[in-house]
């Protein structure tokens, strides 16, 4: 059964979509920890290999991600406005767009990967095993990209729970098939990190077949009309005019983790880049609960604003940012007085624990600032306004390596210097954010 986002209860249309996407992406998380548990068995080296392969895979969550969004975005509102040949030609021309990335990424790879491998400095045997993991990543650039566009078809209906279902599969799945690829097991060739690797592109694969039937099976298609309608330019403009500012916003997170350990490095050492490694894992696991709120708000807004209904997007956009604030409040209070314990489940060494604590307990007061700054962009995103993502994007990421500068160096105020440069850029954007949504979202209502 699809649901009506137009129609009923909107705090009902939370908790059915983004409860079901936040145990999805909660067990995502697991997944990633059982790579990195079953690769760290192998080694340090194999494990260094593929944590330097991180910023090449994130250019396929990057993509992966966008095209999702794009997807969620624009298929919304062609239900709003029961358009079902624009959500069809969407649908199709989102899955053209997959094949094509999903083609490139592996084929140009030898035109990226020396270059990007040559900026983290790693030879030898790690170096080694970095292209081997990224290079059987990229094969499965494909399933990862349509896996994204099938779930962004689904969350455009309200339909969460298949992709949940998928992701616990999934984690399940690789528990069994990383050991089985990794050592060997019934007759199959010791593959090492390459197994984890072909172990994901595997799951990515079966998640197509599973995702691709629950879009066949949803109320809103219609085999005929997908066969019917063809690519077109503009359907192809549309999508990408939505996704590229999101996949360029994610682009930036990781060129911003880039400069924040640059400055990290510089005032702090070894123990405190190492206690933001894992204090960045937690205020992650922190945020789980509030992802599922950003898929809710991109297609509640999406919906309503094909329909013309500004007041439930503004109620959609009110309640998203309410709910998210009271879970990022509990966070805090369970974060800031058990920081030292926390860090000592992933680094018990006095120097890390004291660092990654120092940095929680500041980080805390910014801990809210994801959800206003998330649910702003969902919002501009579902009544197609997304291109502000990119400047949020390099205000929050690329500007700051002057003021951590100005603070740490001129100030003197060294690493605190970058944990506070960190709570002024985040509470800063929060501003800009918030005064950019709500004069969009006063033209839409004049408009209407």
């Amino acid at each position: 059964m699809n649901i009506d986002l137009t129609k009923g209860s909107i705090k009902t249309h939370f908790k059915q979509i983004s409860i079901p996407a936040s145990v999805g992406f909660l067990f995502n998380t697991f997944y990633n920890v059982v790579d990195s548990i079953f690769a760290g068995r192998l080694g340090t080296e194999q494990l260094a290999g593929m944590a330097i392969s991180f910023p090449i895979f994130f250019l396929i969550i990057s993509i992966s991600s966008g095209l999702g969004n794009g997807t969620t975005a624009l298929s919304a509102i062609a239900i709003g406005e029961q358009d079902k040949p624009k959500f069809h030609l969407l649908t199709k021309n989102a899955l053209f767009l997959s094949l094509l990335f999903g083609i490139a990424i592996p084929i140009l790879s030898p035109l990226y990967l020396p270059f990007l491998f040559g900026l983290t400095g790693a030879s030898g045997t790690v170096l080694t095993v970095g292209i081997e993991y990224t290079t059987t990543i990229l094969i499965g650039s494909l399933f990862f990209i349509v896996n994204n566009v099938l779930s962004g078809v689904l969350n455009a209906q309200g339909k969460t729970k298949p992709f949940r279902n998928y992701l616990i599969a999934g984690f399940l799945l690789n528990i069994i098939l990383d050991p089985m690829f990794m050592y060997g097991w019934l007759g199959l060739p010791v593959m090492g990190v390459t197994g984890v690797a072909l172990a994901t592109v595997v799951i990515q694969f079966l998640g197509n077949i599973y995702l691709a039937y629950h879009v066949i099976k949803s109320n809103f298609f219609e085999m005929k009309l997908f066969k019917d309608v063809g690519i077109k330019f503009k359907a192809i403009k549309d999508i990408l005019g939505q996704g590229i500012p999101a996949s360029l916003n994610m682009a930036t997170i990781a060129l911003g983790v880039f400069i924040i350990n640059y400055f990290v490095l510089q005032y702090g050492g070894d123990s405190t880049i190492a206690a933001y490694g894992v204090s960045m894992r937690i205020e992650q696991i922190a945020l789980i609960p509030t992802i599922g709120l950003n898929v809710a708000v991109l297609s509640i807004i999406g919906q309503n604003f094909g329909s013309k209904n500004i007041d439930r997007i503004k109620e959609a956009r009110k309640k998203g940012i309410y709910y998210g604030v009271i879970i990022m409040l509990i966070g805090t209070v369970i974060i800031v007085p058990l920081a030292p314990y926390l860090i000592s489940i992933f680094n018990n060494s006095p120097d890390v624990v004291s660092a990654g604590t120092t940095y929680l307990r500041i980080e805390a007061i910014a801990f809210t600032t994801y959800i206003f700054l998330n649910i702003n962009v969902s919002t501009l995103q579902g009544i197609k306004k997304p291109k502000f993502a990119i400047v949020l994007g390099i205000y929050r990421q690329i500007l700051p390596f002057g003021l951590f500068f100005l603070l740490g160096t001129v100030f003197d105020m060294g690493i605190y210097g970058v944990w506070w440069g960190i709570v002024i850029v985040n509470w800063s954007a929060v501003f800009m954010s918030h005064l950019y949504t709500n004069h969009k979202l006063k033209q839409l209502e004049l408009s209407l």
